[in-house]
């Protein structure tokens, strides 16, 4: 049969049309298996950071080695110290007049040998080259001798300038003829979560510690350190002997002043905003206490529940006035018992602990616009802002 079609020349003028069906049968083929194979794998372009991982590591460790050098001269230490008097007994005889034994005593107290017992109990920020210099109230409270030291190891006994107890904030003086070097101060407002962060200070005597992590969160309160809360929350380890020292971020600017470690747990630490801290530095340094804003209201903060009393059920956040004194700022605005008020000098109010700190901060004798909720209609007051007698 082979070799009868092989002699025959009648199929060879078909060839073309065989050819062109079996391509087709190919191209059909290899579609469908194409349509029912698994879906290729993205190959995807090696990321900047894979290429530069070790450079990168390099660059960030060189940044906290510059700025640990740099902050280092700024954090003092600072201690409590006791004096203790070693006094020689006096020798007396018994025929020896009281007027004698008197004036050995004297002698030996004029000239008795004096030690000194010095404890490191926290860290501080020096403010510039006058010897003022920055810590915590609770580091100072009820010291009666204060000694600076500097990363220089000199000492110099210091004064109270003033206290703050609602921000936990207290200024010293050094007195010094040496210039002292003026750190740079960062914005606390700008700092994100995530961002790297170091902590400086004295943790158990440890002189010139530096702890590194990131901040952990921002705008922290209700937590009982302080009266006035605004805290910035890392995760880099602040311990006994850091408060009253320095947080910076990588350009090596202060951004916060450690004041605690949270007692539910490690790797939660707080510090305060750096524009806080001057704020209230400023004012002790000028007149030794600090001026608050006053409206002269009872507030509590807003619950799902009350707002629904006061037909105020698509809002959340918000305070509601319960008292208002006559005479007062509040009074003569016109705010009212039952006022929900929503927005404060044009920013928003999510509880009392907040509109608590932004009323302190106005300066004493601004105006301020207050947008409050009455019977369910937005209606906007402006309060002339006192003083806070306390």
């Amino acid at each position: 049969m082979f070799q009868f079609l092989k002699k025959q020349a009648f199929w060879k003028p078909a060839l073309p049309f065989l050819w062109l069906i079996a391509l087709s049968l190919v191209l059909i083929f290899r579609q469908y298996t194409f349509e029912n194979a698994d879906p290729p794998q993205e190959v995807l372009p090696v990321s900047f950071g894979e290429v530069r991982t070790y450079d990168d590591a390099l660059a960030l460790q060189q940044a906290f080695i510059r700025n640990a050098k740099y902050i280092k001269p700024m954090v003092v230490s600072v201690n409590r110290v006791e004096e203790v008097v070693q006094e020689e007994v006096a020798s007396s005889s018994d025929g020896e007049s009281p007027l004698l034994r008197k004036g050995k005593q004297i002698w030996n107290k004029m000239f008795a040998e004096r030690h000194y017992l010095v404890e490191n109990v926290g860290s501080g920020v020096l403010l510039g080259d006058e010897g003022y210099v920055l810590t915590n109230y609770h580091v100072v409270d009820n010291l009666d001798r204060i000694l600076i030291k500097l990363s220089s190891n000199r000492e110099y006994f210091a004064k109270v300038v003033g206290s703050d107890r609602s921000t936990d904030l207290t200024v010293l003086k050094i007195s010094t003829l040496k210039k002292l070097p003026q750190p740079r101060f960062g914005k606390s407002d700008s700092v994100a979560v995530g961002e790297w962060v170091m902590a400086v200070g004295n943790p158990y005597g440890l002189e010139g510690t530096v702890t590194v992590g990131v901040v952990s969160g921002m705008g922290r309160d209700n937590l009982g350190i302080a009266t006035f809360e605004n805290f910035i929350q890392t995760d880099a380890s602040i311990n006994p002997g850091n408060s009253g020292g320095p947080l910076i971020n990588l350009n090596g600017e202060i951004i916060g002043i450690n004041t605690a470690v949270a007692a539910i747990g490690s790797g939660v630490g707080f510090a305060i905003p750096i524009e806080m801290a001057l704020r209230i530095s400023e004012q002790l340094i000028e007149k030794g206490t600090v001026d608050r804003g006053w409206l002269g209201i009872g507030i509590q903060t807003v619950t799902p529940e009350l707002a629904a009393s006061f037909n105020a059920v698509n809002w959340k956040g918000g305070v509601l006035v319960n008292s208002v004194e006559g005479h007062t700022p509040a009074d003569s605005a016109g705010l009212r018992r039952g006022d929900i008020i929503i927005q404060y000098d044009g920013q928003r109010v999510p509880g009392s602990k907040k509109f608590q700190s932004l009323v302190a901060n106005t300066e004493v004798g601004r105006t301020v616009p207050i947008k409050v909720l009455r019977d369910g209609a937005e209606k906007i007051l402006h309060a002339k802002i006192g003083k806070s007698a306390s």
